[in-house]
């Protein structure tokens, strides 16, 4: 059933639903009837009982007409009258083996009333016998009603019901047909959105004025398409950056290799020149690192176990340092490291921070600080340059891929920092201080995310 559309599952359900039930009471509800009418038959019988009783101690009956039609219920009860000594008075015929079914009872009998079932001329009948006093003499009063009454009451009523019951049911498919597609037709619209979304026509909002799960839903789906515009703006922006930055310094590098070429130095000499020439193919060396290694870390999320090992990471950050601080001697550096051991792999902790530091190096005015702090259940790292502040809007996203950074850049470094960071369950944020940039690594002591 899972193969057909949602609107005729929900029918189907509902339409079994409905007929289960009321297969279920086609048999349940017969044999209620009958027990109901069953009990309603002895009530009238001991009700018709009473009356005659009481007629019997006011003598407001005689003997002679309790045979007589006169003297039968209007619910076709019947009765007869057995004395002591087996005299019976009839107030219609009955058969010889019912009547010696009776006396059989009346043998038997040890309360004052009693109710019974019996058959006269194959037709089931319901009767009560009751001993009391008629006309002066102990009696037993029998009075008894056929089963045909009771068939056709259940009968005629279970018909009317059934009847009712087909018509409900009947009439009930078209609200099941009208909720199934008021629940299905804005899935199949959101079906259709995604479908868009996965031809990249995402220019339209996807807005669905529910508050329940399909509107949630809808919310969800809204939320992912203006993520992936997002994304796509920023890609394409990205793509053009890289495009400039891979293209420029291949540009210098053959226009100086073929001035070289032709005789004509542009750094001013050889060693000039070939000095540019070298810069530059660093340039691009590290524009391609930083994007292979950012495509590497979705490998590298999942299948890094076997790098993991416990180091000191104050002694990482103080090796970088001493590697990355001889590119600007004016720098003034205040570092203070506690002791601390991580688990980890080694190289990517070193790209973390050869990243960061070269980033602080950069911007950094006169001086940068550098302080690793060890609490109970975190490891706090603080990297603060003196140089400008950075706009806010660009603190938020400085992180994110694609996204472009301070004055202009994209800070693919930066990106790859936050991704070799979530691997290892550790949070990162820049904040404006009252002087400067601070970069702040908080290094959770469970050091893998939970697949």
């Amino acid at each position: 059933m899972k193969n057909y559309p949602l609107s005729i599952q929900i029918w189907i359900v509902f339409v079994s639903i409905t007929m289960a039930i009321s297969i279920l009471l086609s048999f349940i509800m017969p044999l209620t009837l009958r027990d109901f009418f069953t009990k309603e038959i002895y009530k009238t019988i001991d009700s018709a009982q009473e009356i005659i009783f009481n007629q019997f101690e006011i003598n407001d009956i005689d003997e002679d007409i309790f045979g007589t039609d006169q003297f039968k219920d209007v619910r076709t009860v019947r009765h007869l009258l057995i004395y002591e000594g087996n005299h019976v008075v009839l107030s219609s015929p009955i058969s010889i083996d019912f009547l010696r079914q009776v006396k059989e009872d009346i043998e038997t009998q040890r309360n004052v009333s009693k109710h019974y079932t019996g058959k006269i001329n194959q037709e089931r009948v319901f009767y009560t016998i009751t001993k009391g006093k008629a006309f002066g003499r102990d009696a037993y009063l029998v009075s008894y009603m056929g089963d045909s009454y009771r068939e056709d009451l259940v009968n005629t009523l279970f018909k009317k019901l059934l009847n009712t019951m087909i018509i409900v049911i009947l009439l009930s498919w078209i609200p099941a047909i009208l909720l199934s597609r008021y629940l299905s037709s804005p899935l199949v619209s959101l079906q259709q959105r995604v479908d868009r979304l996965a031809n990249k026509e995402w220019s339209d909002p996807i807005a669905v004025d529910r508050k329940d799960e399909i509107g949630k839903l809808g919310n969800s789906i809204e939320e992912l398409r203006t993520e992936l515009i997002r994304q796509d703006e920023a890609e394409q922006s990205f793509l053009q950056y890289i495009s400039h930055e891979l293209k420029t310094p291949v540009m210098v590098i053959r226009s100086y290799t073929q001035a070289i070429n032709d005789g004509i130095f542009p750094g001013g000499d050889l060693k000039n020149s070939i000095e540019i020439i070298d810069n530059e193919a660093e340039r691009l060396e590290k524009r391609i690192r930083n994007l292979l290694y950012l495509t590497k870390l979705d490998y590298l999320e999942n299948h890094n176990q076997e790098n993991l090992k416990t180091f000191p990471l104050d002694k990482l950050i103080k090796d970088v340092v001493d590697r990355l601080n001889w590119s600007r001697k004016d720098l003034d550096w205040i570092i203070e490291l506690d002791e601390v051991n991580i688990n980890g792999d080694l190289e990517q902790w070193k790209i973390v921070l050869e990243n960061l530091i070269d980033n602080q190096i950069r911007y950094a005015k006169s001086s940068i600080q550098i302080s690793l702090k060890k609490s109970r259940k975190k490891t706090y790292l603080k990297i603060y340059n003196d140089g400008d502040h950075i706009d806010q809007a660009l603190l938020d996203n400085m992180f994110k891929e694609y996204n472009k950074g301070y004055k202009g850049e994209f800070g693919l470094g930066l990106a790859i920092v936050k991704r070799i960071l979530d691997i290892y369950n550790s949070t990162i944020y820049a904040k404006n201080e009252e002087i400067g940039v601070s970069f702040n690594i908080e290094i959770d002591e469970n050091p893998k995310k939970e697949a």
